[in-house]
């Protein structure tokens, strides 16, 4: 009976130290994740550390996909990111995507982006962000943005609430980086890669619906219906002043947090850096996050965005399931030093009854001999 119970505890002890070793790399790993939870940049980091475990090639792979379609910013960002983990690349992709992005720099290109940006008010680089950051300071962006939606609500279609809000409170912000000698430029570049995205249809679904919502509130509609009526973008001072009337500071503070936010990202990390985030954050939380990794990684932003998506924004599990983890282990750590408890024990109490019973055979053993002996002698 006490051998049975001692292969019991030793078989426990065995299962206690098969299910630890199942348990402690996710429990590691969650104990790193939970503690870098508040850190997006160093969530990142762990991430895009796994993935490169994962696959060493990674990097190499997207660098060539990026040159591929012609993206050499996105190469640039790759490559950041292969020193910043000290991975090798090859002379020949560092020099290809170096002349992908001297190409890009021409003065030529420059000119052409500008143009495209000023005029059209679409911006996918430094340099149609230029111009188009240059149409909305001259407000001639935001006022032809606001007199077209304006037009559409007095005649009862379709309108983009979402882009008459950014270019209404684009013009107030424009008054604001002129008084500052643009101390305000971060905010009103934000806003401007806010209401282009939209415009381009590259805006998340989440970023729509909770836009959507704020800028209704910014606009004093019947206002700017009046204000639109009588200005004209021959008149752009005096059309902006009236604008500027239809906005409601009181009510924009929320809208005026995420164009700052997307401005740092812009700053810290690019344009397209920005307009990446805009794809994948689905609520101002993230791309408060999204922001905090700009300002960490830099030029690495783009490339992490790509790698990890919406990943890099959040937490890839719940905390309750990487506490769960943890909990788990804690148990099974928990059950292994009581099977060891138990174990000792019964081995203690096993070994303690063998002796017992050897040194009594021996004793039985001995009476014989010693009643013989005693027998001779009487």
């Amino acid at each position: 009976m006490n051998r049975v119970r001692l292969s019991f505890a030793v078989a426990g002890l065995a299962a206690s130290a098969v299910l630890g070793t199942a348990i402690w790399p996710h429990a590691r790993d969650a104990g790193v994740v939970l503690a870098a939870r508040d850190d997006p940049a160093a969530l990142a980091d762990l991430r895009i550390n796994a993935a490169l475990r994962d696959n060493p090639a990674l990097i190499a792979d997207n660098i060539e996909a990026a040159l591929a379609s012609g993206d050499a910013d996105l190469a640039a960002s790759f490559v950041a990111l292969a020193r910043e983990k000290d991975i090798a690349l090859d002379d020949s992709i560092t020099k290809r995507v170096d002349d992908a992005i001297a190409e890009q720099a021409t003065t030529m290109h420059f000119a052409k982006g500008f143009a495209t940006g000023l005029v059209t008010g679409n911006a996918d680089d430094v340099a149609s962000l230029s111009g188009t950051v240059a149409g909305d300071l001259f407000v001639f962006g935001d006022i032809r943005d606001v007199v077209r939606e304006s037009k559409h609500l007095a005649m009862g279609e379709d309108t983009d609430h979402l882009v008459l809000g950014l270019a209404t409170a684009g013009l107030a912000v424009t008054a604001a980086t002129y008084v500052s000698v643009g101390g305000a430029g971060p905010l009103r570049a934000g806003l401007t890669l806010v209401k282009d995205t939209r415009k381009a249809g590259r805006l998340s679904e989440g970023l729509i619906a909770w836009a959507g919502r704020s800028t209704r509130e910014v606009v004093d509609g019947p206002a700017l219906k009046e204000a639109v009526a009588s200005g004209s973008v021959l008149r752009p001072a005096e059309t902006a002043s009236a604008i500027r009337a239809a906005f409601r500071a009181e009510k924009a503070g929320a809208l005026v947090r995420v164009a700052k936010d997307v401005g740092r990202i812009g700053e810290a990390a690019g344009v397209r850096a920005a307009r990446d985030t805009l794809k994948v954050a689905e609520n101002p939380k993230e791309l408060a996050r999204a922001a905090r990794i700009a300002e960490a990684k830099g030029g690495q932003t783009r490339a992490i965005l790509k790698l990890l998506g919406r990943g890099a924004l959040l937490l890839v599990a719940g905390t309750f399931n990487l506490t769960m983890w943890l909990f788990g282990a804690l148990l099974t750590l928990f059950g292994f030093l009581s099977s060891i408890k138990a174990t000792t024990e019964r081995a203690t109490a096993w070994w303690l009854r063998r002796s017992k019973a050897r040194r009594l055979q021996r004793q039985l053993a001995a009476a014989p001999v010693a009643l013989a002996g005693a027998a001779v002698q009487g």
